[in-house]
């Protein structure tokens, strides 16, 4: 250290004997602004709609006598089939469409999705599983507290609040493309086309209803609702595991004719 030069303070300012001041080189004596404190919001994926096709023909009247766990709605042309793991239930047309909801991610609706054309194929049909993509998915969010929805939806013109029609505001997203509904306890609910969409609308909406607040939300809790999605999760967390033909390398495929030998029950 130089002669006539001392640290005061535990500051970054070096101070002479003289009563002059010496600043370092790249101090900032201006005081940095605090980061605000965001809180950690969970986001809950309730829902992933996927779609896929067979390529043939289905006869769902013999659909419907020959399989398991399956509802022939005549009157609409459809049946339902569903599977206890993952949690899903399937549409299916006779031209070969089928929508399958019900899982809780991406992952989930597809294996589910091959599943039910296992199944449909194992009935004698030339299954092949084309054109899948996931249609929708649905994702719920509670925020930490209650909002105003009334001046939110003035202050902003892409939310559209009709309190006469529904509780909650609509407010659409262009980019990334999604639809929320905001109600005035703090909950969110967003629809969106893929699940990374989801939690892009949460980060990309919560400044906005953040200077809406409206005091802490009255906490309700469900223990059976908890329950159900608690056991969905533990059953679903297994299904890689249980079916071992679902591995990485064969869920890429999207054009593929199934081998009959191997069973996915």
């Amino acid at each position: 250290m130089a002669d006539g030069q001392v640290i005061s303070g535990g500051v970054d300012q070096l101070t002479s004997t003289n009563g002059g001041s010496v600043v370092p080189e790249g101090y900032d004596p201006t005081p940095q602004p605090e980061e605000e404190d965001v809180p950690m919001l969970d986001i809950s994926i309730n829902n992933v709609v996927c779609s896929f096709n067979t390529k043939c023909h289905l006869n769902l009247k013999r659909i419907a006598m020959e399989g398991s766990n399956v509802e022939y709605h005549r009157q609409h042309g459809m049946l339902n089939m569903r599977l206890r793991n993952p949690y899903t239930t399937a549409s299916i047309w006779s031209s070969g469409k089928v929508t399958c909801t019900g899982a809780l991610s991406e992952e989930f609706s597809k294996i589910a999705a091959r599943k039910f054309a296992r199944k449909i194929q194992k009935m004698g049909y030339k299954v092949k599983f084309t054109n899948f993509r996931v249609v929708n998915v649905l994702g719920t969010c509670s925020l930490p507290f209650a909002l105003d929805i009334t001046k939110f939806s003035r202050e902003h013109k892409e939310a559209s609040y009709e309190p006469e029609l529904h509780p909650g505001v609509t407010y659409r997203i262009k980019s990334p493309k999604a639809t929320l509904k905001i109600f005035s306890t703090g909950s969110i609910t967003v629809t969106a086309p893929r699940v990374a969409n989801v939690q892009s609308a949460i980060e990309f909406i919560y400044p906005l209803v953040a200077d809406f607040n409206a005091g802490p939300r009255s906490v309700k809790t469900s223990s059976s609702v908890n329950n159900m999605m608690n056991k969905r999760l533990h059953h679903e967390r297994k299904v890689v595991d249980d079916e071992s033909d679902f591995d990485g390398t064969s869920m890429e495929d999207s054009d593929e004719e199934f081998d009959s030998d191997v069973s996915q029950d």
